[in-house]
């Protein structure tokens, strides 16, 4: 990696972890503004490498600031296994042109997957304070809806912050 691109990351999973941990949260769960910064790291540079480094160093963001009972396993399994999938997005969606599209999908879905991988281990593990279905509505899909929001106003942050030079890759 190099070293440029490493900088970049950890600066996206630093503000990720400064907005994660200043969310208050809701029967034990925050909205988990983090992703909408790691997607953008994986955006930025899109290798397998980096991808994996961002879920882990994001599962252990997310697990030290959780407000979650026994939510730190649960954490680290669903930012590893979004980090992947948003990676795989990224090389699915290689043909579409539009940049705001894929970064509106990528912040909705990751978003969406990641809460679930969360929801699902997290009942496995240590159980859920209320059902599936209602930390589901309640939680996964508003903060799906604002990841999207925020990861395209980051996204856009960063074009004008480097003059278009930045690259959906």
């Amino acid at each position: 990696m190099k070293t440029k691109n490493m900088i970049l990351t950890a600066l996206f999973l630093a503000i990720g972890f400064i907005l994660h941990s200043s969310v208050p949260g809701i029967f034990g769960m925050k909205f988990d503004l983090f992703l909408a910064f790691m997607f953008l790291s994986i955006v930025i540079y899109p290798t397998l490498q980096n991808a994996l480094l961002a879920g882990a160093v994001g599962g252990m963001i997310t697990a030290l600031t959780t407000t979650f009972p026994g939510g730190q396993l649960p954490n680290f399994i669903d930012k590893m296994v979004t980090a992947l999938i948003v990676y795989l997005m990224i090389k699915a969606m290689a043909s579409l042109k539009n940049d705001k599209l894929k970064m509106a999908i990528i912040g909705l879905i990751g978003t969406a997957i990641s809460g679930t991988v969360f929801l699902g281990s997290a009942l496995f593990i240590v159980g859920l304070p209320a059902p599936f279905m209602v930390l589901f509505t309640s939680i996964v899909l508003p903060t799906s809806l604002t990841n999207m929001v925020i990861t395209l106003v980051v996204y856009k942050a960063c074009m004008v912050a480097t003059k278009g030079r930045l690259q959906f890759s």
